[in-house]
């Protein structure tokens, strides 16, 4: 059975109940979905933060909220190693540079959303967060891009009521479990050797296309192929979700 690895940030109190809760759950699922079994568990809220570990498929994902000079170099570096990324983007940068994002799209590259104001969801109340996830959802519907599922929490900072709160806008919430920290420009090597050593299958990367990072393309030119040639194969976030039949798995 092929797994895709979720958090979920309280323990389960009684783990009998939730073995056979889970069980049921699973076989409603598989037998009254067509055979297909959710990616989201919805016994309790989860985020997405790994994927299939039987299969060398991985994310790489890129958030941006603030400046429109570095997204460029790193695109023209996945043009050349013909890698297909997911963007994160926030509401309020797309407004500012609806062309830069029609370019991502344009790029076969998939969009996510980061809110409208990139400020943490746990620094806000509950109907605050609600507030800025529907506006950004209605700004980005404006310029072209209706629909979009996914959601990644500001500082990556969530809790199930933001996750639950984000499940019933409709969207899905995604995480991460390679990250470098490139925003704080540690070094072009810092960065390679630590996207090289700890990916695996199934890995969501966490890299930024904001103007604060300083080594990120050039750590792409060596990251891009040597992801490759250890056998990866980059998909975005949503063919990770809906590879093959998969079974949620809570990752404490």
């Amino acid at each position: 059975m092929n797994h895709f690895y979720v958090v979920r940030l309280n323990k389960f109190k009684r783990w009998t109940l939730v073995v056979v809760l889970a069980f049921f759950t699973a076989g409603f699922l598989w037998f009254g979905g067509n055979g297909a079994l959710s990616v989201f568990s919805k016994e309790k809220p989860v985020a997405l933060t790994k994927g299939n570990a039987d299969e060398p498929n991985i994310a790489l994902t890129f958030n941006i909220s603030w400046g429109e000079q570095k997204v460029h170099d790193i695109l023209k570096q996945l043009e050349q190693h013909q890698v297909q990324a997911t963007f994160f983007v926030s509401g309020e940068w797309a407004e500012k540079h609806p062309e830069i994002l029609k370019k991502i799209s344009e790029s076969k590259h998939e969009i996510g959303m980061l809110g409208y104001r990139y400020k943490s969801y746990l620094e806000q109340e509950k109907e605050q967060v609600r507030k800025d996830l529907q506006y950004a959802k209605e700004i980005f519907g404006k310029l072209g891009y209706k629909d979009l599922e996914l959601v990644r929490a500001p500082h990556g900072h969530f809790n199930d009521e933001i996750i639950e709160l984000a499940e019933g806008l409709g969207h899905k919430v995604i995480h991460w479990n390679v990250n470098p920290n490139d925003w704080q420009n540690p070094g072009t090597q810092v960065i390679v050797d630590h996207v090289m050593s700890k990916t695996t299958n199934g890995d969501i990367i966490l890299l930024h296309a904001s103007d604060s990072v300083k080594q990120t393309t050039e750590s792409l030119k060596t990251i891009l192929p040597g992801l490759k040639n250890k056998g990866f194969k980059f998909v975005t976030v949503s063919e990770m979700i809906n590879q093959a039949h998969a079974e949620s798995k809570i990752v404490e």
